[in-house]
């Protein structure tokens, strides 16, 4: 068997969509899984929709995502360019050579001749069959000839057989067979001389001998007229793995095709939005894939061994934010100290500018309770300044604290603090609760307390001590005092 090699080829039209991240995650790793290559290329031969800086969009992604090209325009290979608006002339070379053969044709059908037609196909009464009409498909040669002479602006058309059967097996959705007959005479190379999508990738694929193709389920039913794109060629096609739709689930429950109203659709969002790349790779890798077994925590070199994609569904996956965020948690934790304090601390530093706070100290206080980095800066508004407060966020059922209980575990609480020689988070646990036993409440009611008068909310990092500890002895005993002369 040939060497694997499969292909990611996006278009530069903006942001890279969840969509096309999984595309390019499971053709890097049906080809890693095999031993294969991995082939970057861009199609930006629709010229209209490229949207500048995103072919840089494209590099960064798959390098933020981990995953190398073998060969692409970043870094070369024996099959370049590996961009289509260079290859313009490799195109026409093949598109011509398709006219020759008889597989091809010229169509000098004007915009407004193909406006029109469209518009009496829409019509109730038409009973014909849509699309094009085949008007230029058996022009006499002197007739081309002369209308090419005269420099008339054409396309070129694929000429589709107009009868028999065109099939082949898909990785995903098993054989797929459709009538020659309901498959169009499609576009091959536009009027400005680009070619379009469905002729490119045919030859791209070909010569840069790509043997996976990995791409979505819209594209199942239009493979038909590619595979006859290979024929006319004398070419072996290749392996076809169309992926199954990502749907989105709004809060009422109702499900759709994902996007942005269900949330964050794009790789640079969910960077920006707290997730961490690992969590993302993982989490996409499992949108479609099923492992074989109740594991769900994959790295991306345990994905590269354990990948197949026979093991795809061909039903639609959905997009769980909060499985989601739950796999972020889970590599949230799995972080080295030093790992989540360099990821944690511009989160940190939007919150706390206050120099003396010990931002390692604070970052190992997060990093067991958040579930994505944003969450960070909201946890952290009462270390520079605390805020106003009522006294209401005092009482609490839960841990028996009241607003007459409140006052008198905040003042034994100070006379302990203020003779503590050690202020570390030991010891002020272990203070705090011989304050509890002393005034004959429980622990919880003293925490909760002196917690508030802290911090002066409930959204917090950590418990009482943890606050403590980290504000410093001054501070925490000028905040104490602060609560009890409220009362």
């Amino acid at each position: 068997m040939s060497e694997v090699k499969t292909r990611f080829a996006p278009s530069p039209t903006g942001f890279m969509h969840i969509g096309n991240l999984r595309t390019a995650l499971y053709a890097y790793l049906t080809a890693k899984s095999q031993g294969g290559k991995f082939i970057l290329r861009i199609e930006d031969t629709d010229q209209d929709r490229k949207v500048d800086g995103a072919v840089q969009v494209i590099y960064d992604t798959l390098s933020i995502a981990g995953l190398r090209n073998d060969e692409g325009p970043d870094c070369g290979g024996p099959n370049g360019p590996y961009v289509q608006s260079e290859r313009l002339d490799i195109y026409r070379k093949y598109a011509q050579q398709l006219v020759e053969q008889g597989d091809a044709y010229y169509c000098f059908c004007t915009k407004d001749r193909l406006a029109k037609l469209h518009e009496e196909q829409e019509s109730p009464d038409f009973k014909g069959r849509h699309g094009y009409d085949g008007h230029c498909r058996h022009l006499p040669k002197a007739e081309v000839e002369a209308l090419l002479a005269a420099g008339t602006p054409y396309v070129i058309r694929q000429k589709v057989p107009q009868d028999g059967v065109t099939a082949y097996h898909d990785v995903v959705f098993g054989d797929v067979s459709v009538s020659n007959s309901e498959l169009q005479d499609i576009v091959l190379i536009k009027a400005d001389g680009f070619p379009t999508y469905n002729f490119a990738h045919v030859i791209d694929d070909h010569l840069m001998e790509v043997t996976h193709v990995t791409r979505g389920s819209e594209y199942v039913a239009q493979t038909p007229a590619y595979i006859l794109i290979y024929r006319a060629f004398g070419w072996e096609h290749p392996t076809y793995i169309h992926l199954p739709l990502i749907m989105g689930k709004d809060a009422e429950g109702n499900v759709s095709k994902l996007s942005k109203r269900h949330g964050s659709v794009s790789f640079q969002d969910m960077i920006e939005d707290g997730y961490l790349t690992e969590a993302i790779i993982n989490y996409i890798a499992l949108l479609g894939w099923n492992p074989k077994t109740d594991e769900e925590m994959f790295t991306l070199a345990e994905l590269e061994k354990r990948f197949n994609p026979e093991a795809i569904n061909k039903s639609p996956a959905i997009f769980d934010y909060e499985k989601l965020l739950w796999f972020n948690g889970q590599y949230i934790r799995k972080l080295s100290a030093d790992e989540f304090y360099e990821k944690a601390l511009p989160f940190i530093r939007q919150a706390v500018k206050n120099e003396s706070i010990d931002m390692r100290k604070l970052a190992a206080l997060l990093q067991q309770r958040l579930e994505k980095m944003t969450q960070i800066p909201a946890q952290l508004t009462f270390f520079d300044a605390l805020p106003e407060y009522s006294n209401e966020l005092y009482v609490n059922a839960k841990s028996k604290s009241t607003l007459e209980s409140a006052p008198q575990a905040l003042a034994k609480s100070i006379e302990v603090l203020e003779g503590l020689d050690e202020w570390t988070n030991e010891k002020l646990y272990y203070a705090l609760k011989d304050v509890a036993a002393e005034l004959g409440v429980k622990a919880n009611a003293v925490m909760w307390a002196v917690r508030v008068a802290a911090t002066g909310t409930l959204v917090t990092p950590g418990g009482a001590t943890d606050i403590l500890d980290i504000l410093g002895k001054e501070e925490s005993l000028n905040r104490l005092k602060n609560g009890l002369a409220r009362f």
